[in-house]
């Protein structure tokens, strides 16, 4: 298993960004790591790091080309901004994600003119917030107390949301709210608030909000009484606000998390640094089976999170129509397996991953700051709701088919058609090809030899038949199974189709890179390795490795851990050059 660049992959502006930054492990770096924990110390934003932000242009990245902006692929966007969820988490979050969320729903519902002054404002370096949740209500929207109702001339804002990110800071806010006092989905909006026409005493900040992870994202709360804001100011029709977000949420859930990648990658090299140093018994700490084995786990579980999640990007130009489904299991798998590797690892660090000073300084941080991985935007446990009742009309109108995805789905870097976030789908309505993939490519194997290409044919026919034991189980669920109030057993379901999501994922862009030529991907080892794991009993450990795909994922881990290049699928220039 030899790796290269995988250079159609990547955005060519991401070397302009590295460059950049520099090298965040070199200690005469003012953006690298020591600057990075200063900030972290003080609970603020890191001031430099915004500032090399804001020369780049990062704001053009979430602004469509059609408005000026850089943003025509979405899997170029989540490349760019792991280049800096790898450096700060809270930069990733504080300058770049909370304006990206704002400007997905303009760019779903938003007019011409709206869209075009959201443009302006991220293009010069700006902010836009958006405003969901209140912390009486949680996720659920449908309870939403604060109101924009019609008024002598036009719209009334009354009431608070809470824990926003940069919402002092920011020039513009994308709220949701209730513009009709009737109940059903259709009595809430989105309103775009340009905070600078507001008359003046009508708004107010609530105190900041302080985090144990996350220090330095500006978490506050806005307060309106009695406002004026214009008709005009609704995003699309009136009583769509409900729609509009359950597309958006399809973008954001499925690119935020992909970005918590670049978290991990620093992690883990972190950690195998750490491990290469210290001596242990007459030799170094990555010289015991034990470490070994823990750190090509992480690795393995790394590359397939990552497969999942590039495979859900690209599926939101490809498969419009079905990522209401690919969406929620992004979220609900991604972001467990990076909170599970980032645990693992502090393991193998022991007391060095609470310690704040020295060469793993950095990963008491990376350890608070991956935490809203799981719960931010959405909660593991909400997606896990709302994938339930959709598993018996997948189990009768899918589950069965012989429907493969299309192959583009799994060729990272591969062409893509144009972003439409208004053809994507609030429903798939029982239509999902990406686990029945999984039959047709094992169907169509390529021939080949071997411990791994063996253990992978094993693997894929396991998942085969998981889909057809869980489509049994599934259809025989009873309305009250398919509640809240279902007991694990059944929640378990989802759990159990989503690994066969990951399992289709992985093993569908290993067979297509077969004929690409990808060193790396070609190589059954690593989507061998991804299946081994997955095929652990639900709340079991999941297993070491076989020695052969063990030693397989060692060797490549050291291979790009000495020269530097990314821990993902696919590997990122040199940290630092281009």
């Amino acid at each position: 298993m030899t790796t290269v660049l995988a250079e159609g992959a990547l955005p060519a502006r991401l070397h302009t960004l590295e460059n950049a930054l520099g090298d965040p492990f070199d200690t005469g770096n003012r953006l690298g790591f020591r600057a990075v924990l200063a900030a972290d110390e003080c609970g603020e934003m890191f001031e430099d790091g915004e500032a090399a932000l804001h020369d780049y242009g990062l704001g053009a990245e979430f602004v469509p080309a059609a408005f000026g902006g850089r943003l025509t692929r979405l899997d170029h966007l989540v490349e760019i901004m792991r280049c800096v969820y790898r450096r700060d988490p809270c930069l990733g979050l504080g300058y770049g994600a909370s304006s990206f969320i704002a400007g997905v729903n303009l760019w779903a519902a938003g007019s011409d003119e709206q869209c075009r002054e959201a443009a302006r404002l991220l293009l010069s370096g700006r902010r836009i917030a958006v405003a969901y949740h209140e912390l009486a209500h949680g996720n659920d929207m449908a309870r939403t107390e604060f109101s924009a109702l019609p008024g002598p001339a036009g719209l009334v804002l009354n009431g608070r949301k809470e824990v926003i990110s940069n919402v002092r800071r920011a020039e513009a806010v994308v709220v949701f709210a209730r513009t009709s006092p009737r109940p059903g989905s259709r009595s809430h909006s989105q309103v775009y608030v340009d905070k600078s026409r507001l008359p003046a005493g009508r708004m107010s900040y609530l105190p900041r909000f302080r985090t144990t992870g996350m220090r330095g994202v500006q978490l506050g709360g806005i307060e309106f009484r009695d406002c004026p804001l214009p008709v005009d100011a609704v995003l699309g029709a009136p009583g769509r606000g409900l729609e509009t977000a359950l597309r958006s949420f399809q973008v954001t859930r499925t690119t935020l998390v992909s970005m918590f990648t670049g978290v991990v990658d620093t992690a883990l090299r972190t950690t195998l640094h750490h491990v290469q140093g210290r001596r242990l018994y007459g030799r170094t700490a990555a010289d015991l089976p034990h470490v070994r084995s823990v750190l090509t786990g992480a690795f393995s579980d790394l590359l397939a999170a990552d497969c999942f999640a590039t495979v859900g990007t690209r599926a939101l130009h490809l498969l419009p129509a079905e990522t209401a489904i690919h969406a929620q299991a992004v979220k609900f798998f991604v972001s467990k397996a990076l909170m599970d590797i980032m645990n693992r690892l502090s393991s193998v660090l022991g007391a060095h991953f609470y310690v704040r000073e020295g060469t793993a300084a950095v990963f008491q941080k990376l350890l608070r700051d991956i935490q809203p991985a799981g719960f931010g935007h959405a909660a593991r446990a909400a997606c896990q709701v709302s994938l339930l009742p959709q598993l018996p009309l997948l189990a009768r109108r899918s589950w069965s088919a012989d429907t493969a995805a299309p192959a583009g789905l799994f060729r990272s870097g591969g062409d893509l058609p144009p972003l439409d976030i208004r053809r994507l789908a609030i429903s798939a309505g029982g239509r999902e090809s990406l686990s029945t993939s999984l039959r047709a490519g094992l169907a169509a194997m390529p021939d080949g030899s071997g411990p791994a290409h063996t253990a992978l044919r094993a693997r894929g026919e396991h998942f085969v038949g998981e889909l057809g034991r869980l489509a049994e189980e599934c259809i025989a669920l009873s309305p009250s199974d398919l509640s809240v109030a279902a007991d694990s057993r059944v929640y378990d379901l989802t759990t159990r189709y989503v690994h066969v999501l990951v399992a289709a994922a992985c093993f569908e862009t290993w067979r297509h890179a077969c004929a690409g030529g990808d060193a790396f991907l070609s190589d059954p080892a690593w989507a061998a390795a991804a299946l081994h794991r997955l095929r652990a009993p639900l709340g079991a450990p999941r297993p070491a490795l076989p020695d052969a795909l063990e030693e397989a994922l060692w060797h490549e881990l050291l291979h790009r851990h000495d020269r530097s290049l990314g821990l993902g699928l696919v590997p990122r220039p040199p940290v630092g050059t281009g």
